[in-house]
């Protein structure tokens, strides 16, 4: 699954990834821990109040299920859906009871068709583990075949998950329904009665009555359709490959389609509301070019004879891999060549490549549980960049990898973090698990081992693992068993055998990630680690060892020297004495450097005097170390803004875009304390910084990728923070644009610029909702929907998130969205954090406990205060909830500790950020005069 949060993807905004770098500098996802539940406390009891036979909420190893046959009606009218399933039992060992899964279900009748005939089976419910008991009279014997068959009826749901409804509004105002699936993670017990563990594997035969007007399809191709009487169809399609409950889909709706077959045979369909078809053309070519990039990498057939992608009008995440039919949201998919932005078309084509690599990696070799999720996706966010890099070279998406493993580390420097690899057993500690650690952290350690092993090594061992377990269920150790032998590629190890297991074991089991300390002495380079924590409690701190693959190159030489280092201390020796060390080459390992001694002062000299004698990805890592430094008290303020002051000269997309997510938060902050004074200096020393930049900037699409996406962003900083040539050009802009009644044609990449402007009058916002609401190109509205929600209009603010609540004219979809965007602006904070509070039931109802939807609102919504007060009014509304209600979800805890973290930051930094720019302000004068 794509969880594209913002900065994710998972609450998917492909219009305006960077506008949420300047509103919010930091916006990470992650979930909570429940305690335990595995086992209930007391003896279950079945809703008929018998006692229930199974006391766990993982299924017993007794059946398995070979094949399901299943029948599934969906009425569009009235909202629910019938079924009938036949499943094909694997008994393992002598039992007379089968526990299996189904949720909020009406199941009417259960057989059970065993060799000597057809038998009724009791049924005992048990919601709380949302499982069914079905009790024979007779053993079920060990090796002999039995099928059950199962009647269930159940509304479709008014969520994002199971079997729900989803509709769209025609041009015209005609509303229409849909209904489609998203089973990911324990969903499809919602849809059908199953064995809804990512280990139970079966193959699935699938059959969907519907009414004629609505087509339907599902994993595989149709073979044939059947009528029925009443006018009903019944479309019957082929029997999947063996696969989890959980990649099982269908639709039901009246989407229209397109279709390319690859160079290896294989028919890829892209299916669109009607109004929307037209925008699917580049979807479809880089599905094409992407499945035809992955048979050949991989070196493994797809082995399916179609791949299907379909636009839902209503979808939580990003996107979701169901083999053979992967969904996404519109944003995700549909790409208009005059409207969408160069950013849209890279959102697209990551979750295009994100999805379509999970048909191996999760898909044909899935992990055995939810604790390695990270398999799946730690795999195929890594894989994004790696296809993209070769399939579309142009798209630059390299330099934008970077970014994930700052997200990453944001949220992996707090106490409340996990391992990537973690213990997890309810449905609510499963969702958190969708998770920047499992996402971005994952891939990031994924790109340090096979920079470690050299690619070549590193795509030998995949292919290995994929081969080895095709169609089954894996561990971590799988993965590293599969890398280990190949390691003798590895040609500057000289070490003992590589043991990767021993390596990559420290990177999965524990949480967090290591802090390298350097000393330069003489020809010595003393090193040290430890783990980088944001608190002020040092215990937390001990017991934390890592295997870090270490990169460095200096002053003297631009070769990439490599060192292992195991211990917690160690000494380098450098053939001669250097100017300057820089440790982690382009930030390709996952942990910080922190350069003590002269170190940071040489680094410093090196960026004032010759900043490209660095990579740019070399200079983002160390803005961002040092300013996170800072936060722990390694380095003082005056020191990482001493450092900031080359970014005047800087012109590469991730160093700017790294000072200002460096910079902006100190603003951000103050924003939220009435301190106007220091606040305008802050925001006038950033301006200052890169006037000369944004100056340079011209008003049209022109350029590489990097550079439109830069134009984009500073453009729409220096809007923001008006800057006064910014916002005369773009006032007259939208001026122009409006007496055109939206219909003149503004260059794309400064279009948020404009309508920022734009929505800060009333008659603006009304005249861009009016456009919004009529627009059918899904990264304008996203554009227009976020210009919206920066608007200092309080009662629009305030409309926009009931709006979108309601789902009407704004989807419920794009509701995280609104509200993190609306705590974003000044005028708008306290307006996000009352709607949080006195909808919190709602919410949860609507994205679900765990969901990276209600973490993103729970610490994007909380993650600038800085105050006492607030603290004590966040802790108050959250230790008021109950853990039905989510008072034990990890993002609660992320948040306590990231309000800590501020009002330490400020008490330890306000007086010297003061001082600092006051000097630097008298300096700036001085040097004017």
């Amino acid at each position: 699954m794509n969880e594209i949060g913002f900065p994710a993807a998972g609450i998917i905004m492909v219009a305006a990834p960077l506008l949420l770098l300047l509103l919010v500098p930091f916006a990470p996802s992650s979930g909570a821990q429940l305690p335990t539940q595995g086992q209930a406390k007391e003896l279950p009891i079945a809703t008929n109040g018998q006692i229930f036979p199974w006391d766990r909420m993982r299924l017993p190893k007794t059946i398995s299920p070979l094949h399901y046959d299943l029948t599934i009606h969906p009425n569009l009218t009235t909202l629910n859906f019938t079924g009938v399933v036949r499943i094909q039992l694997d008994v393992l060992e002598d039992t007379s009871t089968i526990i299996l899964h189904a949720k909020q279900m009406q199941i009417s009748g259960a057989l059970l068709l065993a060799p000597d005939g057809v038998k009724p089976l009791q049924v005992l419910e048990y919601p709380r583990f949302h499982q069914l008991s079905l009790l024979s009279d007779s053993v079920l014997t060990k090796g002999r075949k039995y099928e059950v068959q199962l009647v269930f009826a159940a509304n479709l749901s008014d969520s994002f998950h199971g079997f729900y409804k989803s509709s769209y509004r025609t041009s015209t105002g005609e509303v229409r329904v849909l209904a489609s699936t998203q089973f990911e993670a324990t969903f499809a017990r919602g849809a059908f009665p199953c064995f809804d563990e990512p280990a139970f594997k079966a193959n699935f035969t699938v059959r969907i009555i519907r009414e004629p007007r609505h087509i339907a399809v599902s994993n595989m191709p149709k073979v044939k359709t059947v009528e029925l009487p009443g006018g009903l169809l019944e479309d019957h399609f082929d029997t999947t490959v063996k696969m989890s409950t959980y990649l099982l889909a269908y639709i039901v709706s009246d989407f229209q389609s397109v279709s390319k077959t690859t160079q290896h045979g294989v028919k890829i369909t892209v299916y669109a509301v009607r109004e929307k078809i037209d925008q699917t053309a580049f979807a479809l070519d880089a599905a094409v070019k992407l499945l035809d990039f992955y048979d050949d990498y991989f070196d493994i057939p797809y082995p399916l004879p179609k791949q299907d992608l379909a636009a839902i009008p209503d979808f939580q995440s990003g996107a979701m891999e169901n083999w053979g039919l992967t969904t996404y949201r519109e944003t995700g998919l549909l790409f208009d060549p005059e409207k969408s932005s160069v950013s849209d078309k890279q959102g697209i084509a990551k979750v295009i490549a994100h999805e379509l690599a999970h048909q191996w990696f999760g898909n044909l070799v899935t992990m055995e549980w939810w604790n390695d999720l990270w398999l799946n996706e730690g795999f195929a966010k890594f894989m994004e960049f790696i296809s993209l890099d070769i399939t579309y070279p142009e798209l630059h998406v390299d330099d934008f990898f970077l970014g994930k493993c700052f997200e990453a580390m944001e949220v992996d420097s707090l106490s409340s973090s996990h391992p990537v690899s973690t213990p997890v057993e309810n449905p609510t500690q499963i969702q958190e698990m969708f998770d920047d650690v499992s996402y971005d952290k994952g891939a990031c350690i994924l790109n340090m081992l096979r920079d470690f092993l050299t690619p070549e090594a590193f795509e030998i061992g995949i292919i290995r693992y994929l081969k080895r377990y095709s169609y089954q269920n894996t561990v971590n150790s799988h993965l590293w068993d599969s890398l280990t032998n190949v390691s003798d590629v590895c040609k500057w190890y000289s070490g003992d055998e590589l043991d990767v297991k021993a390596i990559m074991d420290t990177w999965t089991l524990q949480e967090g990630f290591p802090l390298v300390t350097v000393e330069v002495r003489g020809r010595e380079v003393w090193l040290s680690q430890e783990r980088f924590l944001k608190t002020d409690d040092p215990s937390l701190i001990d017991g934390f060892l890592w295997q870090i693959p270490l990169t460095y190159m200096t002053s003297a030489s631009n070769t990439i020297h490599r060192f292992l280092l195991k211990t917690k201390r160690d000494v380098l020796y450098l053939p001669e004495e250097v100017d300057w060390v820089k440790f982690n080459v382009d930030m390709s390992g996952y942990y910080m450097v922190h350069y003590a001694g002269e170190g940071w002062n040489s680094i410093i000299r090196l960026l004032q005097h010759n900043h490209t004698a660095l990579t740019s990805n070399d200079r983002a890592s160390l803005i961002h170390d040092i300013f996170q430094l800072v936060s722990i008290g390694k380095v003082r303020l005056d020191t990482a803004l001493e450092l900031s002051l080359y970014l005047s000269r800087e012109t590469e997309v991730m160093a700017v875009t790294q000072g200002f997510g460096e910079l902006v938060p100190l603003y951000k902050l103050m924003e939220k304390r009435d301190m106007a004074a220091l606040e305008n200096q802050m925001k006038g020393y950033i301006v200052d910084l890169f006037r000369e930049l944004i100056d340079r900037q011209k008003w049209t699409d022109s350029g590489s990728v990097s550079e439109r996406v830069l134009r984009s962003y500073l453009l729409l900083f220096a809007c923001v923070r008006n800057y006064a040539p910014c916002v005369t050009k773009a006032t007259q802009l939208f001026n122009k644009w409006k007496d055109s009644d939206g219909n003149m044609s503004l260059p794309v990449d400064i279009t948020m610029a404009v309508f920022v402007i734009g929505a800060r009058t009333p008659e603006g916002w009304d005249f861009l909702f009016e456009k919004y609401r009529h627009s059918l190109q899904m990264s304008v509205k996203s554009r227009m929907k976020v210009a919206m929600a920066v608007s200092p209009l309080q009662d629009k603010l305030k409309w926009m998130m009931e709006q979108s609540l309601h789902g009407e004219v704004m989807k419920t979809q794009d509701l995280p969205d609104v509200v993190v965007s609306v705590s974003k602006n000044p005028r708008g904070y306290k307006l996000a954090w009352d709607f949080l509070r006195t909808h919190w039931h709602t919410l949860i109802k609507k994205f679900d406990l765990g969901s990276h939807s209600v973490s993103y609102m729970v610490t994007g919504v909380t993650n600038q205060y800085s105050t006492r007060e607030m603290m004590d009014e966040v802790r108050n509304f959250f230790s008021s909830l109950t853990e039905e209600t989510g008072s034990e979800m990890r993002c609660i805890q992320q948040t306590y500790e990231t309000i800590e973290d501020n009002i330490r930051w400020m008490d330890t930094n306000l007086p010297l950020l003061q001082a600092w720019l006051n000097k630097h302000s008298h300096r700036a004068v001085h040097e004017d005069l």
